[in-house]
C-alpha cells in the first residue's frame, strides 16, 4: 500500500479552515528517540522500590509501562477471586501498579534535555513549521517538547499559543494558574496533563522560567524530590484513564474540548492503541468529518495494520453527526523536527 505525502493531505482539507492537531509520543520520539521511545525510558528508570514490578515487563515481553500497569490492575482483580483470603498480594500488585506511574513520571523528568537550547534551532524550526498548519493542537504527551517549541519566540514561523494558564491571583509570579473562565482563545491542550502541570488542589499550576529564572526541568526534579508529582494520566487502561480525567476540571474541560470540534483532525504520531480508546471516542463523538492518521514505516506492518483497522472503526462508530472520513499519509513526509 502507497502512503500519500503530508503535503498532499493538507491539500484535501475542506471547509476552509485550518486543521486541528493530535499528537502521540511520536512527535517526542521524532525529536529525541533515544530518550523518548519506552525502551530507553524502561532502560533508565529506577525500579529499586518495586523490583517485581521490573520483572513483570520481562515475563509480559514488553517495554511498554502502560501494559505492565494494566497488567498488574488486573492481576490483583483476579487474585480476589483466585486467593480470596491472600488480601496481601492483592494489595502488593495494586501497589505496584500505582507506583509504576511514579516511576515513569520520574524517568521521563531525570532522562529529560535539561534546556531548550539542547534542541537546534533548525528542529525548532521545522517542529513550528508543521504546527504552524494547525489551528487548535492537542497532545497526551508528558514531556516539554512542545511547550518549548512554541515558546520560541526567536524562531520562525510564528505559532500562536495559548494554554489557558494566566499570571495567578494567588501565587507569587513562580507559576501561572489555569483559569477555566479565561479559554476561549486557548489553542493548546494537554489531554493527559505535563510534567510541569500540577494540580495543587486549590488551583492548577504550570511551572514557568519567567518567573523564577529556574530551568523549567529543574523545578519539575525538585518538585519530584519533595514527593509533589505533576497532573499525570499514565493508568495502564482506558478507562481509568477515562475516570482519572473526570476527576479533574482541568483535564476534563480539556477533553471537553475535543468533543467540541468539527472539521479536520491530523493525528501525529499516535498509536490508536487500546488504552487511549476515550481519546478516539471523544473524536467519534465529535463533529469532526476528516482525520488524517500519520504512518511510520511500513504500511502493511502488522501494528499499521491495527492502526488503519482502528482508525477506520471510528468511522463506522459514529451514529450520528456528519460522516467521518478518514485517510493517512507518510508520517515521514511530514518533517517534524528534521
Amino acid at each position: 500500500m502507497a502512503l500519500q505525502s503530508f503535503q498532499k493531505a493538507l491539500g484535501q482539507v475542506k471547509g476552509g479552515k485550518p486543521p486541528h492537531l493530535l499528537l502521540g509520543n511520536g512527535f517526542s520520539r521524532a525529536c529525541r528517540d533515544d530518550i523518548f521511545s519506552y525502551a530507553s525510558l524502561f532502560t533508565r528508570a529506577d525500579f529499586g522500590e518495586i523490583p517485581r514490578a521490573a520483572e513483570a515487563f520481562g515475563v509480559l515481553d514488553t517495554q511498554d509501562f502502560e501494559v505492565v500497569m494494566d497488567a498488574l490492575h488486573k492481576a490483583a482483580q483476579l487474585v480476589s477471586v483466585y486467593a480470596k483470603t491472600d488480601t496481601g498480594l492483592a494489595e502488593a500488585l495494586a501497589h505496584d501498579a500505582e507506583k509504576l506511574k511514579d516511576v515513569l513520571v520520574s524517568a521521563i523528568a531525570e532522562n529529560h534535555p535539561d534546556h531548550p537550547f539542547e534542541i537546534p534551532t533548525e528542529q525548532y524550526a521545522n517542529a513550528k513549521a508543521f504546527l504552524a498548519h494547525f489551528d487548535r493542537k492537542f497532545t497526551v504527551n508528558y514531556d516539554l517538547l512542545l511547550y518549548w517549541a512554541v515558546m520560541q519566540s526567536d524562531v520562525m514561523p510564528d505559532v500562536p499559543c495559548d494554554d489557558g494558564f494566566r499570571k495567578s491571583e494567588l501565587g507569587t509570579g513562580e507559576y501561572v494558574s489555569w483559569e477555566p473562565e479565561n479559554t476561549n482563545y486557548q489553542n493548546i491542550y494537554y489531554l493527559h496533563g505535563a510534567l510541569h502541570i500540577f494540580d495543587s488542589q486549590v488551583e492548577v499550576q504550570k511551572y514557568t522560567w519567567a518567573g523564577t529564572g529556574v530551568r523549567l526541568i529543574d523545578q519539575v526534579r525538585e518538585a519530584l524530590d519533595k514527593g509533589l508529582y505533576p497532573l499525570f494520566v499514565a493508568e495502564g487502561e482506558s478507562a481509568k484513564k477515562w475516570a482519572r480525567i473526570r476527576h479533574s476540571d482541568f483535564l476534563d474541560k480539556t477533553y471537553r474540548s475535543l468533543m467540541r470540534l468539527g472539521g479536520t483532525m491530523f493525528l501525529y504520531g499516535h498509536s490508536l492503541a487500546e488504552n487511549d480508546d476515550h481519546i478516539l471516542r471523544g473524536i467519534t463523538k465529535s463533529k469532526i468529518s476528516q482525520i488524517f492518521v500519520s504512518i511510520y514505516g511500513d504500511p502493511d506492518s502488522p501494528d499499521n495494520k491495527r492502526i488503519m483497522k482502528r482508525a477506520e472503526r471510528m468511522a463506522t462508530d459514529r451514529k450520528k453527526g456528519p460522516k467521518l472520513e478518514v485517510a493517512f499519509y507518510d508520517s515521514s513526509t511530514a518533517r517534524v523536527w528534521k
